[in-house]
């Protein structure tokens, strides 16, 4: 068998000190397991991060090859959409107690403060700001492969943990604690007499976490065994990645401050900061409506002019719009829900195999940092890196922390699978309307004036906190009654004193024209 990384000296483990690494050879030798992880993205980097820090010997299986290596492949054959990384994404990797991971990865990050919405009105290009937070608080666009990178490098850092690259899981006994992988070295020849065929290994294992994907092999295996209560759709959204060229000069085009939206109702445009001065674009549209641009080069453009303004020739030239849709690949988006997110004390999912969620509240990566961050507090809470601990109680113990896992992520993923959900019809159609501006307002007057009150807007609570996104959808809900409780008694009183002072007028105007008036001025203010 190879592997891409062999053990380190203490030396090479940056930010620890050579009594650090000793004391923990020295743990590892009483409190010993093997994990092995599938999938070697941020999720699943970041949980042998976590295993390796407590003792476990980590072997990491990735399906592609090396996305290090200049040529890699990604599954999907596209950069894919930047990333958003928030403040919970960023606690879960400062969980690893690594530092310099932290570090590097902030440094190759742009800060996003708000939203920037996009529009024209009689003939003229306009933009709008709207903040994320009312203290200034950002997320950060960032490359997926630099942050795969980075933490790739830290575990080839490990002394206690293998990378196999260019591995398939083909199959699985969660019983009997063993996988088996096909090898599929690309320069390693088929097996005599074997019609093609590739090697494969069987490896053992104490438990397996599956991060293997929205299209995990690591859950489907998992569901011979378990009764998997499994939810999976494909909304009618294509999506086609574009990007906008840093100017002549090396400098953004746009603000580099804000995730840009070009609002279209059915569908959108959006244009995220990366590090190298560009912008990474993302068209979400009806599969009804690529196959309209896919008609011809002039239905593109005028689509964009209509729909996208200040985009192209703006932002992107006629010729790369046209060059980028048709080479791009046109993607569907893909939504999951399921449960349990385990079976008994052997294996385990996480990320985007156990809940991948629509990319519209950019929490799709943090939610699945944020459940390696639980699991593994709920593993040290049952004892299961308990020194003393025998092979059949720590699976005992696994077994408990598995079973706390589920039941908490289970409702947490569902509510972040549906708030994604919502949020798509807000960011292409709601940022506009009247009534989503005037609740924000007041939700952040409130939140500045009077933080006594804890009210927050949902946003933030979402992308500034920890708090369990099941909770957040609970209190916003409670939010929205309140407000409207009080809109409507507002209403009301507005509507006697109106019909009082009516009453006495001598010379009669309009109510309708008064309140016209009256919400003119309003959303005059909100602007």
């Amino acid at each position: 068998m190879t592997f891409a990384s062999r053990p380190k000296s203490p030396a090479s483990a940056p930010g620890s000190s050579q009594n650090d690494w000793f004391s923990a050879v020295a743990m590892t030798s009483q409190a010993k397991q093997k994990v092995v992880i599938v999938g070697a993205g941020p999720v699943g980097a970041l949980a042998a991060l976590y295993a390796a820090a407590r003792g476990d010997d980590v072997e990491v299986y990735e399906l592609r090859g090396d996305l290090r290596v200049p040529g890699t492949i990604p599954l999907n054959f596209s950069k894919s959409i930047n990333l958003s990384l928030s403040h919970r994404g960023i606690t879960a990797i400062e969980g690893s107690n690594r530092e310099d991971v932290i570090n590097k990865i902030l440094q190759e990050v742009v800060p996003l403060y708000g939203r920037m919405i996009h529009g024209r009105d009689n003939g003229e290009l306009w933009e709008a700001p709207q903040a994320y937070d009312v203290h200034g608080r950002n997320n950060y666009s960032a490359d997926r492969g630099m942050l795969s990178n980075v933490l790739l490098d830290e575990l080839e850092r490990m002394p206690n943990i293998k990378l196999f690259f260019n591995h398939k899981l083909t199959g699985a006994d969660f019983q009997a604690n063993k996988a088996w992988f096909e090898r599929r070295l690309p320069d390693e020849a088929p097996l005599p007499g074997s019609s093609g065929r590739v090697p494969e290994i069987d490896v053992d294992f104490d438990f397996l976490i599956g991060a293997d994907g929205a299209h995990s092999a690591s859950r489907y295996h998992m569901m011979k065994f378990s009764r998997v209560d499994y939810q999976q759709e494909y909304i009618d959204t294509l999506w086609c990645e574009f990007r906008i060229p840093p100017t002549p000069d090396n400098d953004f085009r746009i603000s580099p401050d804000h995730l840009h939206i070009w609002p279209g109702k059915e569908f959108m445009f959006i244009a995220l900061p990366s590090v190298d001065k560009s912008f990474t674009c993302t068209l979400f549209a009806p599969a009804s409506h690529f196959a309209q641009l896919e008609r011809s080069t002039q239905d593109l453009l005028e689509s964009f002019h209509a729909h996208f303004p200040g985009v192209s020739p703006e932002l992107i030239t006629p010729e790369d719009l046209i060059d980028q849709f048709n080479t791009n690949p046109h993607l569907p988006l893909i939504s999951i829900k399921c449960k349990p997110h385990h079976y008994s004390s052997s294996v385990v999912i996480v990320g985007d195999a156990a809940h991948a969620v629509l990319p519209f509240y950019g929490q799709g990566l943090n939610a699945g940092l944020e459940d390696i961050q639980v699991l593994f507090a709920a593993l040290d809470k049952h004892g299961v890196y308990n020194t003393e601990a025998n092979k059949a109680s720590r699976a005992l113990a696994r077994q408990l922390a598995f079973q706390e896992y589920t039941d908490r992520r289970t409702a947490d993923a569902h509510a972040i699978n549906d708030l994604s959900r919502q949020n798509y019809v807000e960011m292409r159609w709601g940022v506009k309307q009247p009534l989503y501006r005037l609740r924000k307002y007041i939700e952040e007057a409130l939140y500045h004036y009077v933080p006594g009150l804890g009210w927050q807007t949902q946003y933030t609570r979402v992308s500034f906190s920890n708090q369990r996104y099941s909770e957040i959808i609970a209190v916003n809900r409670r939010q929205g009654r309140i407000l409207g409780a009080v809109f409507g008694s507002t209403l009301v009183s507005s509507l006697a004193i109106a019909a009082f002072w009516f009453w006495k007028q001598p010379v009669r105007v309009s109510p309708v024209t008064v309140l016209r008036e009256a919400s003119r001025g309003i959303l005059s203010r909100l602007r």
